[in-house]
């Protein structure tokens, strides 16, 4: 379980292909943190570590992780963002996230608003998204590339969201352009709410 308040940037530093699996190496300021089967959040999917060495850590992706993130168009250098489950006695500074992307979203636009950043993002949406909760409501919570956001001005398959300069800084958000493909993660509260509506 996750909070969407990014702790950190990892910057990729190795891809290897296995069959259908992708290894990432990483490297990133809590590498001597980190342990074995531990869960970390990269771009918001929780991905285990699998290998620590040489100041960097490996996690892998399966093939269902890589089509429904943008976890496959990771190059060597990249840099995603990181964060660790949460711990049971901290405060939920942002919303409960599972770390579970349920697909990915394109930026449409991009408005510096002096003083922050405005970022559009537009996702497909089939007949049945809507039943099961994944879409967004004004003033609710989403996480983009794992960072717990607030949406503004959502539409049937847009949202937005308003970028302040810190997180602009201390995340990947700087490095999105027109174009670029990120995770997204609903809310879960919502999805829970769309699934008993459908089943009374």
């Amino acid at each position: 379980m996750f909070s969407g308040i990014v702790e950190d940037k990892a910057r990729v530093t190795a891809i290897e292909h296995d069959q259908d699996n992708v290894h990432f190496t990483l490297t990133c300021s809590f590498v001597d943190e980190l342990s074995i089967d531990q869960s970390v959040a990269h771009n918001g999917v929780c991905l285990t570590v699998v290998r620590i060495e040489d100041n960097t850590y490996t996690v892998t992706a399966m093939r269902e992780t890589l089509e429904c993130t943008n976890l496959g168009l990771l190059q060597v250098g990249d840099e995603v963002n990181l964060e660790r489950s949460m711990l049971m006695n901290g405060r939920l500074d942002g919303h409960i996230v599972q770390g579970h992307v349920d697909r990915t979203a394109v930026c449409t636009d991009v408005q510096d608003q002096e003083g922050s950043f405005q970022f559009t993002f537009r996702y497909e949406v089939e007949p049945t998204d809507v039943a099961h909760g994944y879409f967004t409501v004004d003033k609710g919570s989403v996480t983009v590339n794992g960072v717990s956001l607030t949406v503004c001005r959502p539409t049937a398959d847009t949202f937005q969201v308003c970028i302040i300069p810190y997180t602009f800084e201390h995340t990947n958000f700087k490095h999105i352009k027109v174009g670029m493909v990120v995770n997204i993660e609903f809310d879960i509260i919502g999805k829970y709410i769309a699934r008993m509506q459908n089943l009374s």
